[in-house]
């Protein structure tokens, strides 16, 4: 891989990073990996909104974070046949990295923290009801993780692009491809009767029909009362007429005595 692409960038960015002040530069070494965290809060929330959605939705949240898994193996292997040397080892008139430089052999194209974030971000917008609203929220997330990688000294601009690519495309159609046999599996788990399962997947959209058409049964159950007491015939004990009648026959004694 030919290193000199971005090598230039590379150096205006460190170069940069060197004059902020030192709680930024803080913040960007502890963000460059606790910021996965974020992407893993992520998919806990959709795979909980997917437990009342249909088969299909339940299914693209729960291969979300493992389509994620997939795309950072893929990157790993395209790591191991390109051996491109980190940056902060070649790079020698650049500012020292702000992060440790990684060991001999941990190679640098591409960015495996990249990837992982480009594939988390597109897993979780499919896995989401709401896909531009979600997309605001883990592109920037993305696209900031991936900077990071390059403001703290550990990777060329080109690593983390194709990191971010590469990681998105793969968790894409891993999940368009998986979604259709995991839909079919999560149909059949909802059947079953086993804690565990019914836990994990959910009781689908279903449950949520089932409470409004009790509400729905009592109402109506109600109504055929009220009809059934409005038609009853005036003497028929417990009508509103035969109320009425021993009432006003109460009402004729006590004049009499």
């Amino acid at each position: 891989m030919d290193s000199s692409i971005t090598r230039g960038l590379y150096r205006d960015i460190t170069d940069f990073a060197h004059s902020t002040p030192a709680w930024v530069q803080q913040f960007a070494e502890i963000f460059t990996d606790a910021g996965l965290l974020l992407f893993a809060v992520l998919f806990v929330v959709a795979w909980r909104r997917a437990r009342r959605a249909d088969a299909r939705a339940f299914a693209v949240a729960v291969l979300a974070p493992l389509a994620t898994a997939v795309g950072y193996v893929v990157s790993e292997s395209l790591k191991s046949l390109v051996d491109e040397e980190r940056p902060c080892r070649t790079v020698v008139e650049a500012a020292g990295s702000l992060a440790t430089c990684p060991p001999y052999g941990d190679w640098s194209f591409p960015s495996n923290h990249s990837a992982i974030a480009g594939a988390a971000a597109a897993a979780i917008v499919l896995a989401w009801p709401l896909r531009l609203r979600i997309a605001l929220l883990t592109a920037p997330l993305a696209l900031l993780m991936a900077f990071s990688r390059v403001f703290v000294g550990v990777h060329y601009p080109h690593d983390v692009a194709v990191g971010l690519l590469l990681g998105a495309a793969v968790a894409a159609g891993c999940v368009m491809a998986l979604a259709g046999p995991a839909a079919a599996l999560t149909t059949t788990m909802r059947t079953s009767r086993a804690g565990i399962v019914v836990w994990f997947a959910g009781p689908g959209p279903a449950s949520a029909r089932r409470a409004p058409s009790r509400a729905a049964s009592r109402t109506a159950s109600g109504a055929a009362s009220a009809r059934q007491q409005a038609h009853a015939p005036a003497d028929m004990p417990g009508s509103e007429g035969h109320e009425h009648h021993e009432r006003h026959e109460r009402h004729r004694d006590s004049l009499h005595r």
